[in-house]
């Protein structure tokens, strides 16, 4: 197997075998992100104390993409602290795939990272006042 069809496999078992699929009741951060070009949902679900990620969840909807890209993210964060998530850029979410993908793709790769950095920067203005 090529290594991009090994990252398709793995891609492809995150979106049967989502990790980290559901949602956390008592959550710090919720929000709910939308590609309007595909129809694409994800909802971050996440869990902050002392600035250290200590449990995210998304459920969604979408392509296996977007989908197996929000569990492998979430997955890659959990553990991680605030200013190491908010240094992970598109770059990582690509590399981290594996793969290579149209523009119309790469948002749906993108999809839940936008929305893990806007939750981020949500919980920031809340508790440290947007510093």
């Amino acid at each position: 197997m090529t290594d991009e069809e090994i990252s398709t496999e793995i891609l492809l078992d995150h979106y049967r075998n989502p990790h980290n699929y559901g949602q956390i009741e008592d959550a710090n951060e919720k929000l709910i992100e939308f590609n309007p070009v595909c129809g694409d949902t994800v909802q971050i679900t996440i869990r902050i104390e002392n600035d250290v990620v200590t449990d995210i969840k998304f459920i969604g909807r979408g392509c296996s993409v977007s989908q197996g890209s929000a569990s492998m993210l979430t997955d890659k964060v959990k553990g991680m602290n605030i200013g190491e998530i908010k240094k992970i850029n598109q770059e990582d979410i690509l590399n981290m795939l594996g793969l290579k993908l149209g523009p119309s793709r790469e948002k749906c790769a993108l999809l839940s990272l936008n929305a893990l950095h806007k939750c981020i920067s949500n919980h920031e203005k809340k508790t440290h006042g947007g510093n």
